[in-house]
């Protein structure tokens, strides 16, 4: 439970694990480079890194504000796994079979992940586990089989339909009426792969210069390059690639174009051999489940539970968070969907608890593009799935920016268009409906309704979701 001696923010425990990195040198003056990477996490970082590698001769800098991994990439839940935000819209404009083929990328993405790791000697705790997703109510068994249907629909076979007996044989969820499990997905240490990323890329000969905000991105104009303009000075390019994710409404101009939705995360102290002997877990799984406002988990390298749900979802005119701390009240949310959960955990020590955001479209579809007319690129809007799609996203934007057309470039991702958010305040009044929609639902479905709540169906047709 929640004490005194909770940390509450300090980034994240990722970062309270490793500790904080020193900052590398601010960017000193004006320059001129080939291409201007925006933003130090996972996608900027990636992008770097495989732009590097293809074009050993380019010229590439990374632009960060704080250090690199300060955002989403160095909170998140750790979910190295193949999900990705919009399949089912992708296929409706664009055909199945191209949103089949993003699927399989991203299948294979989770692999060139731990592949990269390999290869650059990245220890960030990572283990293949699988992803395990959970039924508790009669309402999210029904949501579950539905799940399940559509993934095997899409072409994932791999996907398995786990009675309740089963799925306790992988992990001890209390109530669990059921589950289903895919061998895509990895278990990670956010910032320890931040870290080694970062690290990659520079052995490459990649620029990082951190403690620089970007304040402006301009388009090239006549015979005049792309231009990111920031606190201390101006970085021209052919190309100005931004990657900047829950961040982006801070940049002049995009304040409605991804809305910087906020999720929060606790850890435990670590737990003792009698918990693991009754839970389980030795597979190092992912876990999630089927509730509207959904949680998600992962067992630690050194045992603990790291868990994390919505909690406030979003602040008023998309403001962001300073250093990760949250609300006292989304710790005792956390705390009690936990020893829900578990019920051993009753009483345990939540040692640290922190949020960051997420970059989230008004459909809620991940994008991406370069535009060689323009020099501007981006990628994101991974609305809180970015760990696996960062590495698609960052590959795809290699080949834009080389000019190359490949399998990754014909993804439907790529180019996607879509409308902005609402401005304020119907923004913070739809987003903080429709998060207590959902927990009514979850609510209303807890207490023995057997099918899903028509107030989320509601939900997620204004929502823009489905």
């Amino acid at each position: 439970m929640a004490t005194p001696s909770t940390v509450n923010g300090g980034v994240s425990f990722w970062y309270s694990a490793i500790g904080l990195p020193a900052a590398r040198p601010a960017l000193d003056g004006s320059v001129e480079v080939d291409v201007a990477v925006v933003g130090g996490g996972y996608t900027g970082l990636w992008t770097a890194y495989y732009l590097k590698q293809a074009e050993p001769s380019l010229r590439v800098a990374v632009l960060e504000q704080r250090f690199c991994g300060y955002g989403a990439s160095g909170r998140n839940g750790g979910w190295l796994y193949n999900g990705f935000a919009g399949r089912s819209v992708f296929a409706k404009r664009y055909g199945k079979a191209r949103a089949i083929a993003m699927q399989q990328a991203m299948n294979d993405a989770v692999d060139e992940v731990l592949h990269v790791c390999t290869a650059e000697d990245i220890d960030a705790d990572q283990v293949k586990g699988g992803v395990l997703e959970v039924a508790r109510t009669p309402a999210q068994v029904e949501r579950l089989d539905a799940f399940v249907a559509g993934e095997h629909a899409y072409g994932e076979k791999d996907v398995q339909r786990l009675t309740a007996a089963e799925t306790a044989e992988r992990i001890g969820v209390d109530g669990a009426l059921g589950g289903s499990w895919t061998p895509h997905g990895a278990r990670i240490q956010p910032a320890k792969l931040v870290r080694g990323l970062a690290e990659a890329a520079e052995r490459l000969g990649v620029k990082i210069y951190e403690q620089t905000t970007v304040t402006e991105i301009h388009p090239a104009q006549g015979a005049a390059p792309a231009r990111a303009v920031t606190t201390h000075g101006t970085v021209s390019a052919k190309f100005v690639l931004r990657c900047t994710e829950g961040f982006t409404a801070n940049l002049q101009g995009e304040k409605r174009s991804w809305l910087p939705m906020n999720s929060s995360m606790i850890v435990t102290a670590p737990l003792p051999d009698s918990f693991w002997d009754a839970v389980g877990w030795d597979g190092r799984e992912t876990l999630g489940d089927f509730a509207h406002a959904y949680m998600y988990a992962q067992r630690t390298a050194d045992n603990r539970i790291a868990l994390g749900g919505r909690g406030v979802p979003y602040r008023f005119g998309s403001r962001t968070d300073n250093d990760g701390s949250t609300q006292a009240k989304t710790i005792a949310q956390l705390t009690d969907i936990l020893t829900a959960f578990f019920p051993a955990a009753q009483g345990v020590a939540i040692e640290q608890a922190w949020s960051g955001v997420l970059g989230v479209p008004r459909d809620w579809c991940s994008t991406v593009a370069a535009d060689p007319a323009t020099g501007l690129g981006w990628a994101g809007g991974y609305v809180g799935s970015g760990v696996t799609t960062t590495n698609l996203a960052a590959r795809t934007l290699r080949d834009l920016v080389l000019g190359e057309h490949t399998e990754l470039t014909a993804l439907p991702w790529v180019g996607h268009k879509v409308r902005k958010w609402e401005p304020e305040p119907f923004r913070w009044i739809g987003v903080h409906g429709m998060y207590a929609a959902y927990h009514f639902a979850d609510s209303q479905e807890r207490g023995g309704r057997a099918h899903t709540s028509p107030v989320a169906r509601v939900a997620d047709v204004i929502s823009g979701r489905h």
